[in-house]
């Protein structure tokens, strides 16, 4: 019996200093990933707030789900956006990811190759015989292909 209560005095003061040093990598690691992930993250999420909750009329924003449009009026939880000429639509203030500068829906402009071959193609289905549609269609690739090769004879 004495060897024994002699053996565990010995121990429990190597284990008390062990289990500190051991644990002082834990405390290192987890003061890493609050300066690298928690802090960054709530900083992101505090400004996000502060723009959501400044948002008013008339700003040009991007949704989450990737929707332009101009803020046309503003509630407590939701936004009503105007994303096309008399097209409106109710979103949450949380789905908005970005303020964009005024003046940016202006500057872009959607692509208008593919809205008149989309009016090409539906006027050949409703055309009368009497409308010569393709006609001006056709008159106006010949007049973009005479100016193409107007520019190539100048640069060459």
């Amino acid at each position: 019996m004495l060897i024994s209560e002699a053996f565990a005095q010995a121990a429990a003061p190597a284990q008390a200093e062990g289990s500190l040093l051991s644990l002082l990598p834990l405390f290192g690691i987890l003061i890493l990933f609050y300066f690298l992930l928690i802090r960054p993250q709530s900083k992101r999420a505090k400004e996000h707030k502060q723009m959501t909750e400044a948002l008013q009329r008339g700003d040009e924003i991007i949704t989450s789900g990737g929707a332009l449009g101009r803020v046309n009026n503003v509630s407590e939880s939701y936004i009503i956006m105007e994303i096309a000429p008399n097209v409106e639509v109710t979103v949450l203030k949380s789905a908005v990811q970005t303020l964009l500068p005024k003046g940016t829906l202006k500057s872009i402009e959607p692509s208008k190759g593919g809205k008149t071959q989309k009016n090409n193609k539906l006027s050949k289905t409703n055309e009368s015989p009497e409308i010569d549609k393709p006609q001006e269609t056709k008159n106006i690739a010949e007049a973009s292909d005479d100016d193409t090769s107007k520019n190539s004879e100048k640069t060459n």
